[in-house]
């Protein structure tokens, strides 16, 4: 049997150097399976035979698997310390990644956006203001506190004024589904967003119990005893009263009712003239709308809140809409006009045209089945944001099992300790995704990619195999 183990120093994952990594790593499979004569290089050969044998422990997993036998699968697990590839399966398949989509909208951002998010483009002439929006999702957003926008166009004295002409795209993205559009998840984009672009609702939830009327009495057989009911009784301890007296044939009857409140939020369509209608109502003052006025060279920039903040917030719940404005927002700032695709096409050429697999990305959120990307191309990304973010911010950036985020009730550390994995979810129906990282028992950092496409299985089936492999990889690597 011969064992290859390989060392690089290069640490960037570019196309040939990732397709060479990975063909090598994949040696320590395909010849130990082949061959009974024993070499090492630049290693152990005591070390070799445990890897050796994690690894074919790793890949009966997934032959054994009942649950991988319904589904599509493409997974691949790389060791940024050794540069090297541990194990994949259809790692060069594409696959739609749904929400893991928003890994390359923050990957955009960081390198696009800067420390603090544009918020309002203006210039005054006379005593007007001009204002055109940056795609900024926090003004006057119920979740963010944030009041700048607010408080410049509150104070100023003159007239205001709001055009769109900047914006150059679709409020809906391409490959989202229709009939979404009267869920929160599915808000529209827009060049102003004002209150997340949603109508925040209060339910109320009433559950009681009483007696029965019809035609003013009570439903009591025999009827006679309706003028012995006493409904005047208030109960002190909650609960539903109906006692006759002991020596009578008074009735006690207080009746109980049980409220719950809770919010749900119904995305409104966009327009223009809504836009300027909500700010005047909000501001208390006149806004008008210029639709004609174009964005000048010259104008002022006014900056809103932290943009790690906004990742955060985007990445933990997986919001569809901040993931979509912050693609509009990068593509005002690359091109001034507001347009997702050349934000996205920017971001591709000029900060991703490394990865082994060009990357088919059609929105921001992940929304749309248009967007098709390979594991190993995931896999790529991620050795990206970890060379770009400090270790601390990119863990606390994302879900965290057992702890926050969308995997808060998933990938626990069955021993009770913390968080192992650290990754973001993609789901949409029929398909599944995770890619992020692992840190092992051992302490080592590892990085992964689960896609999960086209069954019919329930979800929690696909999780639940996803779990017995990530929780096998932190004991054993």
């Amino acid at each position: 049997m011969i064992y290859f183990i390989v060392n690089y120093s290069d640490k960037h994952l570019s196309r040939s150097n990732f397709m060479k990594k990975y063909i090598l790593g994949s040696l320590l499979i395909l010849i130990g399976c082949s061959t009974t004569e024993k070499m090492v290089i630049n290693g152990n050969l005591d070390n070799a035979i445990k890897e050796q044998t994690k690894t074919e422990k790793l890949e009966q997993i997934f032959k054994d698997s009942e649950t991988f036998s319904k589904t599509i699968t493409g997974f691949m697990l790389f060791d940024p310390e050794g540069d090297s590839s541990i194990y994949a399966e259809n790692e060069n398949k594409y696959m739609i990644p749904a929400s893991n989509t928003k890994l390359f909208t923050y990957y955009a951002g960081l390198n696009v956006l800067g420390d603090r998010i544009p918020a309002l483009k203006y210039t005054i002439k006379g005593d007007s203001l001009i204002f055109w929006g940056t795609g900024d999702p926090s003004f006057l957003h119920p979740d963010f506190g944030t009041d700048d926008v607010y408080n410049f166009l509150s104070s100023f004295e003159g007239k205001l004024y709001f055009s769109d002409s900047n914006f150059n795209d679709e409020n809906l993205g391409p490959g989202w589904s229709w009939a979404d559009y009267n869920s929160y998840y599915s808000a529209e984009k827009s060049p102003f967003p004002i209150y997340g672009n949603v109508v925040r609702v209060t339910i109320e939830h009433i559950e009681e119990y009483h007696l029965a009327k019809e035609n003013g009495e009570y439903l009591i057989n025999p009827k006679i005893f309706n003028k012995y009911i006493d409904d005047g009784v208030l109960s002190d301890n909650g609960r539903f009263v109906l006692e006759r007296d002991r020596v009578g044939n008074e009735f006690e009857y207080a009746f109980t009712s049980d409220t719950s409140r809770y919010e749900t939020d119904k995305p409104f369509h966009y327009s223009p003239q809504l836009i300027v209608e909500l700010l005047s109502d909000t501001l208390k003052k006149n806004v008008e709308y210029l639709p004609g006025a174009k964005l000048p060279s010259s104008h002022e920039m006014i900056y809103s809140m932290e943009s790690d903040s906004l990742y955060k917030k985007m990445m933990l719940p997986s919001d569809n809409l901040l993931a979509e404005q912050i693609m509009l927002m990068i593509s005002g700032v690359v091109d001034e006009e507001l347009n997702s695709s050349s934000g996205i096409r920017y971001v591709k050429d000029n900060f991703l045209s490394d990865l082994p697999d060009e990357a088919n990305w059609r929105d921001g959120s992940g929304l749309s089945r248009y967007n098709l990307f390979t594991p190993r191309s995931m896999v790529a990304l991620l050795e990206k944001l970890d060379e770009k973010v400090e270790e601390t911010q990119l863990l606390d950036a994302l879900p965290q099992g057992g702890k926050q985020g969308t995997i808060r009730r998933l990938y626990a550390n069955k021993d009770g300790g913390e968080p192992y994995v650290f990754a973001k979810t993609g789901t949409l129906s029929n398909n599944h995704c995770l890619s992020g990282y692992v840190i092992t028992k051992s302490g080592k950092k590892l990085i992964f990619s689960f896609m999960n496409n086209n069954y019919v299985i329930s979800t929690s089936e696909v999780q639940a195999q996803m779990d017995e492999i990530l929780w096998f990889i932190y004991e054993n690597y």
